[in-house]
């Protein structure tokens, strides 16, 4: 299949010449979606962010089997996507991947329910963080604590250290957080003032030979030979992370503070940046920088698990920047480039040019 979509974001990413052709490696259902045990699986949705302080500190996570579409069109090396995964709902929101964004103040003491009533595999939660008790820790060898297929439990988390933190299955943890089972929890301090623009942002690189394999491909996914074949932010490729509703575009006005909380939930460190604009770093793994050590840059190493808070004011000239982890292997989809972990600043003024109609165009975006 022939790649399109060649002249508007790839040269938006600097690369002018003809992108390759996709290879047989191309990240694709193929024959798992004609299987009848994942034609009727629900599709992903956008991570939604679940505010705890407004139900009381208290949600219930359910692992959902569904079908996640990282970029569901032919544009630009697509379709790219998992034909299964184990996301998660929040009580009785859609299920998504990354997991649903889980957000409250600190001091607040956290009910989270695993409800595993109907998944066909153990799992636990645990929290990076925040301290909390030993039984809480969501780690089964060491707390002796797993939720079973059919059962349900409970885990109280202290909302005791501000900042962005990851949470995961830790059963089988590399397998299952392949399969989709991560996400963030964001415990703002007392008083936090928000940014005029405030944004969310999991990279996370994927082998899909696992997705396929639970999905009935004649796929062997080898743990000690993982071979990422697909790159994502907020769990999808570019185009599709452009899309302002399927997507996470970073929209701004001219002279907006803008705040990304960047966390890596993969394996391999990327290394992201951002065009046309300094940042600082302002927190690590929850932990407020002092002003001194906020320098300016624009490439920022996450490695995974890491967790930061960037900022930076939209002060540049109004048009489309991007934003990509610069292992441009990574900026791909199959063999085509650009695609992948690549996003963007988009300032408002640009969003009627016939440039970022181009973008929507490859991005499946019609509004």
């Amino acid at each position: 299949m022939a790649a399109t979509g060649t002249t508007g974001l790839a040269a938006a990413a600097g690369c002018m010449t003809a992108t390759t052709t996709p290879s047989t490696r191309q990240v694709d259902p193929g024959a798992a979606t004609q299987n009848r045990a994942t034609q009727d699986l629900p599709t992903t949705s956008k991570p939604e962010v679940v505010d705890l302080d407004e139900r009381g500190h208290e949600v219930t996570l359910k692992p959902v089997q569904a079908r996640h579409d990282m970029h569901p069109l032919e544009t630009m090396g697509g379709p790219v996507g998992l034909p299964t995964t184990w996301a998660f709902a929040a009580d009785d929101g859609d299920p998504s991947v990354p997991a649903p964004i889980l957000r409250c103040t600190e001091g607040a003491e956290l009910e989270i329910t695993l409800d595993n009533t109907d998944a066909d595999a153990p799992h636990t939660l645990h929290f990076h963080g925040v301290q909390k008790t030993w039984e809480n820790d969501g780690v089964p060898t060491t707390t002796g604590i797993t939720v079973m297929p059919g059962e349900t439990h409970t885990y109280t988390i202290p909302a005791n250290v501000a900042g962005t933190h990851l949470y995961h299955c830790h059963y089988q943890t590399p397998m299952h957080m392949e399969m989709g089972m991560f996400g963030i929890l964001r415990v703002d301090p007392e008083g936090y003032e928000e940014a005029d623009k405030e944004y969310f942002m999991t990279v996370k690189e994927w082998d899909t030979r696992l997705a396929r394999q639970h999905a009935g491909e004649d796929v062997q996914f080898d743990l000690t030979n993982r071979r990422p074949d697909a790159f994502t932010v907020n769990g999808k490729c570019a185009p599709r992370t452009l899309h302002p509703e399927e997507g996470s575009p970073i929209l701004v006005d001219q002279g907006d503070t803008v705040r990304i909380h960047w966390v890596n939930g993969g394996f391999m460190s990327h290394p992201l940046h951002i065009h046309n604009h300094r940042f600082k770093v302002v927190e690590k793994d929850g932990a407020e920088y002092p002003e001194g050590m906020q320098f300016k840059q624009d490439v920022l190493n996450v490695a995974p698990a890491e967790r930061y808070t960037i900022e930076f004011e939209a002060d540049s000239d109004p048009g489309i920047y991007l934003m990509h982890c610069h292992k441009v292997d990574h900026v791909r989809n199959g063999s085509t480039y650009p695609g992948g972990m690549l996003s963007g600043i988009v300032y408002t003024e640009a969003m009627n040019t016939e440039i970022f109609a181009n973008l929507m165009e490859y991005a499946g975006y019609e509004g």
